[in-house]
């Protein structure tokens, strides 16, 4: 191999690394927001115990979802081009992560990695290089993610409504409160489970196109497979680091300016979250997290007062929603130009 593809290899897999503690930075608030702001844990140990859950979920869950993400744009191996599709496709979506994350805007960084790399193949070679099966798959569930979860959220509040009418408001508070330990464990190993697995992807993809010994088109990631184990340890671990940092302007308007939460709406909204999450995984679909968390709170919230959901905050961040996926792809296209006409070979 050359040098320089060895390089622009290694790279590639540093930004995709970075694009982990990112979206663990990014998205932290949807493991956090709702136990921070029932006030069960403080904001220093929330992150702990989320990180903590985010880095174990790959001893559970088989990466079904790194193999999706992995096949988003075709490959033929040893095509070094593909190299700065994915590099392009990487900065576009840190680049709008970043600018949504100042705004405290809980966008989704799956989607804004989805919106990279199209945007960034269709710079490259147009239509013909992505897989449109998997795009149209993943952009399907934009509206279904947040629509489960707000259902299922509906429905596991008027469940436990049912079960606790007769209890006292402490003993409702004082139960909750220790049940959010366990909820809020159960989302940030769903959150782990799902968007670790789509750098987890993204870097097989990034090896098998460098040409690396040992990866082919039929490389599958695998704890017992000496060759991807670094991949799957290296982005558990980037996705808790960043998961340690918090991101406290998202965890502000996901867990209290959207609706008014107590321990037992924190609770039902993480448990109908990581159920969504957790079916999504298993399937092999690349869903979004925060569309998910975000339907959860508002599908609790609307149970007990509709008006009591803050629909300016809601509108904002569907809005967020909306222009994620083509806004990281024009950045991503305009990336991979940009590198096209400073670079000779391809």
């Amino acid at each position: 191999m050359e040098s320089g593809i060895l390089l622009v290899v290694i790279i590639t897999v540093a930004l995709a690394l970075t694009f982990d503690v990112i979206n663990g930075f990014h998205d932290a608030a949807n493991s956090i927001a709702t136990i921070v702001s029932t006030r069960v844990l403080s904001p220093r140990f929330a992150v702990m115990w989320a990180a903590f859950f985010n880095f174990i979920a790959m001893f559970i869950f088989a990466p079904k979802v790194a193999n999706t993400i992995a096949k988003i744009i075709k490959i033929d191996q040893g095509d070094t081009a593909f190299l700065y599709v994915v590099l392009a496709g990487l900065l576009g979506a840190i680049i709008w992560d970043l600018i949504t994350w100042w705004y405290g805007l809980p966008a989704s960084s799956s989607h804004a990695l989805l919106g990279g790399l199209v945007g960034a193949g269709l710079a490259y070679k147009g239509t013909s290089i992505i897989n449109w099966e998997i795009v149209s798959k993943t952009a399907a569930f934009i509206p279904i993610a947040p629509l489960v979860g707000m259902l299922l959220g509906f429905i596991v509040m008027i469940g436990v409504i049912w079960l606790v009418h007769k209890w006292t408001p402490k003993r409702i508070d004082t139960t909750f409160r220790g049940g959010q330990l366990i909820s809020a464990a159960m989302y940030s190993i769903s959150h782990g489970a799902n968007d670790a697995q789509k750098t987890m992807g993204i870097i097989v993809a990034i090896l098998i196109a460098g040409k690396i010994h040992g990866f082919d088109s039929t490389t599958e990631l695998s704890l017992s497979n000496v060759n991807t184990l670094w991949i799957i340890l290296s982005c558990q671990v980037a996705m808790a680091a960043g998961t340690m940092m918090g991101g406290w302007k998202i965890v502000k308007t996901m867990g209290m300016k959207l609706t008014q939460l107590k321990p037992v709406h924190g609770f039902c909204a993480e448990l109908a979250g990581s159920c969504s999450i957790f079916i999504a995984t298993h399937l092999g679909i690349p869903i979004s997290t925060t569309h998910t968390i975000s339907g959860s709170i508002i599908g609790v919230g609307s149970v007990q007062n509709l008006a009591g959901i803050n629909w300016e905050t809601a509108i904002r961040i569907v809005a967020a929603w909306v222009l994620t996926i083509p806004a990281a792809g024009l950045v991503s296209a305009l990336v991979f130009w940009a590198i096209q006409a400073f670079h000779c070979g391809f």
